[in-house]
């Protein structure tokens, strides 16, 4: 059943504090968001690059 994660959260609540908990909890469940945004940041600059470069030897 769902108990042990449960009865584990509800243990490190008490232990740590809600705050603590639910900030590692964040930065657990958005770290593939962050990775994929990267990704797209690095290949959007890519993508910039060579159209720069098309632009100045297309003048």
């Amino acid at each position: 059943m769902e108990t042990q994660p449960l009865a584990y959260l509800l243990t490190a609540i008490s232990q740590i504090g809600f705050p603590i908990v639910l900030t590692g909890y964040l930065l657990v469940r958005f770290e593939k968001k962050l990775e994929t945004l990267t990704e797209s940041i690095l290949k959007l600059t890519e993508v910039i690059n060579k159209n720069m470069s098309g632009e100045r030897h297309g003048d």
